[in-house]
């Protein structure tokens, strides 16, 4: 039995000594989600300006990258200055795949966030409950008020943080792809693969 009581006061002190760390993680999250939405309103913006190519294949062999958002526009522009120094195929996969890393590299915050929010939220529910329990056997009712006010607030920011994080990530995932895709017709386009296509099109 002293065993068992011991197990379940350090449960009990473990628990509630996470509730700090919790908060903590939490306000920090919720201020970082704010400040990241202006960017992503920015970002928004700056994508409803562009004038969107009607076909990326007649803008891409034009030269008119202007249409495209400025990352698409530093790469094929790299990759015309490749090619008109003696490119490598194996260089411009290379570029491709640095690239896509950094396009999918800011996601991975909010796909944090995502899994992160609720579960912090959840947890921060769970443990001022039991305090507030013990409370209510001691009939201590203000303090099991100001639990409960505690452990319905954390539950409500917690998937506020998640339900916002899967917004932005699916926007952003979208437009990724877009990105990826166009940069990888301009490689395919500007580093001469279609010149090689209509050759083997014209051989006998």
């Amino acid at each position: 039995m002293e065993v068992t009581a011991a197990l379940k006061s350090f449960i009990y002190i473990t628990a509630s000594s996470l509730l700090l760390p919790v908060l903590l993680l939490l306000s920090a999250m919720t201020i970082w989600l704010v400040v990241y939405s202006g960017s992503f309103f920015g970002m928004w913006l700056a994508r409803r300006r562009l004038r969107r190519p009607v076909d990326a294949v007649a803008s891409i062999r034009s030269g008119a990258f202007s249409e495209f958002p400025p990352h698409v526009r530093s790469f094929c522009l790299r990759v015309k200055e490749m090619n008109g120094t003696g490119y490598t195929r194996p260089a411009v996969l290379n570029l491709i795949r640095e690239a896509e890393h950094r396009l999918w590299r800011p996601l991975d915050r909010l796909r944090i966030l995502v899994r992160t929010g609720p579960g912090l939220g959840l947890i921060g529910t769970l443990i001022p409950m039991g305090t507030g329990l013990a409370s209510l056997g001691q009939g201590d009712l203000t303090r099991l008020s100001g639990d409960l006010i505690v452990a319905f607030t954390t539950t409500v920011v917690g998937m506020a943080i998640g339900m916002a994080s899967y917004f932005f990530l699916t926007i952003q995932r979208r437009w990724a792809e877009e990105d990826l895709k166009n940069m990888e017709l301009a490689a395919e386009l500007l580093s001469g693969g279609h010149a090689d296509d209509e050759e083997r099109e014209n051989a006998p």
